[in-house]
């Protein structure tokens, strides 16, 4: 490995939008992301990233291979407060795919999970955090978990833990779908 290459992986460029070189590689979702502490803090909360490019030292963009899954985390605030405080979980598109517009995301994707306010965004990242510690990467949950988690917040109830046995039946039905 020379000295190089981790410059080679971090294309830093100047512009948030692909370079022509790109747009000739496999369709990619990126998802733009800024980080001005306490002010505007848009970050990756999980995901396998197919890419990382680095705009500056406060923007990057993180770009997800298609069948990918991510959760994407906004918040930003005012002299007055909390402004924004919103998590999504999307899988990312295949071209072609149908797919749901998002902020900051392009070209977009199937978003599985959409919450809006802290207290419910604490309640997802606690529900990623009970995932993690079962030894699961939440990239393998299957998204039918993810929207039952949206559904059962956005109906004001507790969603149901997801357990190693669900899990187990999840990798299962996924070995044997062709």
């Amino acid at each position: 490995m020379s000295a190089d290459e981790p410059r080679r992986r971090h294309h830093h460029v100047s512009s948030p939008y692909p370079q022509p070189a790109a747009l000739t590689r496999v369709e990619l979702t990126h998802v733009e992301l800024t980080w001005v502490e306490k002010k505007i803090e848009h970050w990756i909360r999980f995901g396998r990233r197919a890419e990382i490019q680095i705009l500056d030292h406060q923007r990057s963009i993180s770009s997800f291979a298609p069948g990918s899954i991510f959760a994407f985390v906004r918040w930003a605030s005012n002299d007055f407060g909390t402004i924004v405080s919103r998590l999504d979980i999307v899988r990312a598109i295949s071209p072609g795919e149908r797919y749901q517009t998002l902020p900051f995301v392009r070209p977009g994707g199937e978003i599985l999970l959409r919450i809006d306010g802290w207290p419910k965004v604490e309640r997802v990242l606690q529900a990623i955090d009970r995932i993690e510690a079962l030894g699961i990467d939440p990239v393998d949950v299957t998204p039918e978990h993810w929207r039952h988690v949206h559904n059962r917040l956005a109906a004001g109830h507790e969603p149901r833990a997801y357990t190693l046995e669900q899990h187990r039946v999840v990798l299962l039905r996924r070995r044997t779908t062709p």
